[in-house]
């Protein structure tokens, strides 16, 4: 007796998943078209301007950008690796911009020298 593969058992649930992976990048695309909005419409502070702010003040590479909503809030987390091999995470409030916190070692030995002329 041969089997076909659209009898077997499971197949209903490998539809199911199919299905949900086909959809996820709707409700991304949809997610993503709001983040531009909002940086557009100034409601929150685009990621390239902390970027910025980040690389005139700390020596170091971005390691990875996160937007997460926390308490309610959104808030930019951005890990980087300092001269010295520590990674530190730099929180920031998306809609003011604001440095809300630091996480990790030697934070301080990645802190730019004002030159003074």
């Amino acid at each position: 007796m041969t089997t076909s593969l659209f009898s077997r058992p499971g197949l209903p649930s490998l539809a199911a998943l199919l299905a949900l992976l086909t959809a996820a990048p709707a409700a991304a695309d949809e997610h993503w078209h709001d983040l531009h909005e909002a940086v557009r419409e100034e409601r929150i502070v685009p990621l390239p301007s902390l970027l910025d702010w980040l690389e005139a003040r700390f020596e170091g590479q971005v390691l990875e950008v996160e937007l997460e909503r926390d308490d309610g809030r959104l808030a930019y987390e951005v890990e980087m690796l300092g001269p010295d091999g520590q990674v530190v995470e730099f929180e920031f409030d998306a809609e003011s911009g604001e440095l809300v916190g630091m996480e990790g070692v030697k934070i301080d030995a990645m802190r730019r020298r004002e030159v003074t002329p």
